[in-house]
């Protein structure tokens, strides 16, 4: 059902599905907040439903079910179809990167009775968002020996929370002067992590004391955190919002909304035509770049061993067929109309909470500039397998056409020669701390996706 409000499509014992799904949704939001844990929260679902490493697996056959990890931060859940792999695959690719702070390699230091962390942004954050809020530490360092040290600071209802303090409007006549981008600078996120010295001695440092309390909490020293990766993050649960429920607040739904709907959508599928994969990859909020990006390698190279595995042979070209012969959708989100920002949405071309599933023909920005544009061939399937299985959808683009504009990994798989064009759903207050998305829309993103698995050929 195109452009339609998919509200009106549930009764009151359809609803219970729907909420039961956001319900779970949430959980996922609130649990697994870095490409690390969402990897490793799919593995485990993967292994409760009897998919295998693909590392563990000799050969393949139609029914399979097949999972690969990439450095933790990437995974590719595959379902083996009973047609000729060479005739393509169905992809669902998502990312599972989002807006953030790193904490750099040198961090700590001391500055007027007070221990800091020294921090990097990482992807499109509106600076002055980020201050006077409560945050987490999730990540990972590690040892030289190579022990692996689990971080998670702040979720817990006993942790104490990080803070970076802001200036009082009394003293920022200064500040305030300036513009929104300028107010809080790059370099002044800095994390404010302790404040107690108890050391009597007279040249005792704080930072000293956060050192030991480092040490001995977590077996963390200085030099480890050249070889840590810490994401300051905000800190606290997705909620359901609205006086009627009807919607998620929660940090991350870009793009981890379209993430966990994708992967739903192929842990729930137990037979397909075609061989259908949910990829999930990192780094798409700052160019898909590195070894965990969408432009890795990786991913060309799990297909070729799927082919190999599944035909006993292998050569460049039966690669090459496999992907010119695939449809992806680039399960990303779009920026849904928001009636307190009308002057930079298009109305006619706009993407609205409640109207279901987003398709972007093309992103990109003014003159289409680095967009992937998609064939109408391959819209008109899509359309119909929707209309079919009753999935209400939309399409839209991302705001006025002089106004800006974004990218997605769709114009990477794109290069590859596949079929692909972005759907996902529409979000407001996108790379804020925290997101808003329709309940309504996760789940006709979840059926949908489902749908494309199961008829786009």
């Amino acid at each position: 059902m195109y452009s339609k409000n998919a509200w009106k499509k549930y009764d009151k014992e359809s609803i219970k599905e729907l909420m039961k799904f956001n319900d779970e949704y949430i959980e996922f939001l609130s649990e697994n907040k870095t490409e690390r844990e969402i990897t490793a929260f799919s593995v485990k679902e993967c292994k409760k439903l009897g998919y295998k490493d693909l590392n563990d697996v000799k050969s393949l056959k139609a029914g399979d079910k097949v999972y690969a990890v990439n450095r933790g931060k990437n995974i590719a859940c595959f379902i083996i179809g009973s047609e000729d792999i060479l005739n393509g695959i169905n992809v669902l690719g998502a990312h599972i990167d989002s807006p953030r702070l790193d904490i750099k390699q040198n961090p700590l230091y001391e500055d007027s009775e007070f221990a800091l962390l020294d921090t990097h942004y990482y992807g499109g954050i509106i600076k002055y968002q980020w201050v006077a809020r409560p945050l987490a530490i999730h990540g990972v360092v590690v040892k030289k020996t190579g022990e692996v040290i689990n971080i998670v600071i702040g979720e817990d209802d006993k942790d104490p929370v990080l803070c970076i303090t802001d200036l009082l409007p009394h003293l920022g006549k200064d500040k305030l002067a300036k513009t929104a981008n300028e107010t809080i600078e790059g370099e002044g996120l800095d994390l404010t992590i302790g404040h107690m010295n108890l050391n009597q001695y007279k040249d005792s440092k704080l930072k000293d004391e956060i050192l030991k309390l480092l040490k001995d909490k977590y077996n963390i020293e200085e030099d480890d955190f050249v070889s840590a990766e810490l994401e300051v993050l905000p800190q606290g649960k997705a909620r359901s919002m609205g006086l009627d429920s009807s919607m998620v607040l929660g940090y991350g739904h870009d793009d981890k909304v379209c993430a966990y709907t994708s992967l739903r959508a192929i842990l729930d599928t137990d037979k397909v035509t075609r061989t259908s994969c949910c990829i999930l990859v990192d780094k798409e909020e700052v160019g898909s770049i590195g070894n965990t990006g969408a432009q890795s390698k990786w991913f060309e190279n799990v297909i070729a061993e799927i082919i190999s595995k599944m035909k006993n042979e292998y050569n460049d070209l039966m690669l090459r067929k496999t992907l010119s012969n695939s449809y992806m959708l680039s399960s990303d989100v779009s920026a849904g109309y928001d009636p307190l920002y009308k002057g930079v949405f298009e109305a006619k071309n706009a993407s609205y909470l409640g109207k279901g599933l987003t398709f972007n023909k093309y992103t990109g920005a003014r003159g289409k500039s680095g967009c992937n544009d998609a064939n109408p061939e391959f819209i008109a399937k899509i359309r119909k397998a929707l209309d079919d299985d009753n999935v209400y959808y939309q399409t839209a683009e991302l705001g006025r056409v002089d106004q800006g504009g974004g990218g997605t990994i769709a114009y990477i798989l794109a290069n590859l020669n596949m079929n692909v064009i972005d759907a996902g759903i529409p979000v407001l207050s996108m790379h804020a701390p925290f997101e808003v998305v329709s309940k309504v829309d996760v789940y006709e993103a979840y059926l949908g996706y489902i749908s494309f698995i199961k008829n786009i050929k």
